[in-house]
């Protein structure tokens, strides 16, 4: 398979089912889709109340903010990488 053939690749997500096309693996895109269903599960069990919608958006948001903190985590270990080989 090359880099920009597009996968097609069933999942479900929260009782939901969808195709995700990309480029990555199917394996990968149901890892994802995975993490997604898992995530998703966690914060309704604390919140009960919440929507579909609004649990798909407090999802992307916690997904993003576990985005955000991995690379400021990467960006200090670069930085201290850096120092080391100095």
């Amino acid at each position: 398979m090359s880099s920009s053939e597009k996968v097609r690749t069933p999942v479900t997500i929260y009782g939901q089912h969808y195709i995700i096309t990309g480029t990555e693996t199917s394996s990968h895109m149901r890892l994802v889709a995975e993490l997604v269903d898992e995530k998703m599960r966690e914060i309704r069990s604390v919140n009960p109340s919440l929507d579909t919608s609004k649990l798909a958006v407090l999802t992307a948001v916690n997904a993003v903010h576990e985005q955000i903190k991995l690379q400021e985590r990467l960006e200090d270990l670069e930085q201290e990488l850096s120092r080391l080989k100095d």
